[in-house]
């Protein structure tokens, strides 16, 4: 009997394992780490996209009209508005949990190396890289 109770903790504790070994989805919307917007990763192709959908400041507080890309340099994209505005692009499986590709930050209307990793069920660091000059902030999933 103990030998059969053994074997089922092992068992279980495989299976336990191995499930919370799988990899985590990115797919969802997701809290940036200053709260200032909500960013929805999905899967696109092989890879994942992420558009804004929610600002906490959705308006130009000077002229009181939705928010635009303004620092886009880019006169045709700086019109665009912020809201459903594409962050990533070629953001491709790089590892467990872990995409590369570039990233657009709207603050200063500059791209750069990214990567984005699942780093429990409801965190995602957020990674970028301006030559040598890295840094990163951690996003927490929203609306569970």
């Amino acid at each position: 009997m103990t030998s059969r109770l053994a074997a089922l903790i092992v068992i279980l504790a495989a299976l336990f394992g191995a499930t919370s070994a799988r990899a985590q989805s990115a797919d969802g919307t997701w809290l940036t780490q200053a709260g200032d917007a909500r960013v929805r990763i999905s899967k696109c192709g092989d890879g994942i996209c992420g558009h804004i959908v929610w600002l906490r400041e959705p308006h130009d507080t000077a002229t009181g009209q939705p928010a635009t890309d303004s620092k886009n340099p880019n006169p045709a994209l700086a019109r665009r508005p912020m809201i459903g505005l594409p962050l990533f692009s070629g953001m491709q499986p790089s590892g467990p949990n872990k995409w590369s590709g570039q990233i657009y930050n709207a603050d200063d209307g500059g791209t750069y190396a990214s990567s984005v990793t699942v780093t429990g069920a409801d965190s995602l660091r957020v990674e970028g890289c301006v030559g040598a000059l890295c840094g990163g902030e951690t996003w927490a999933r929203a609306g569970r």
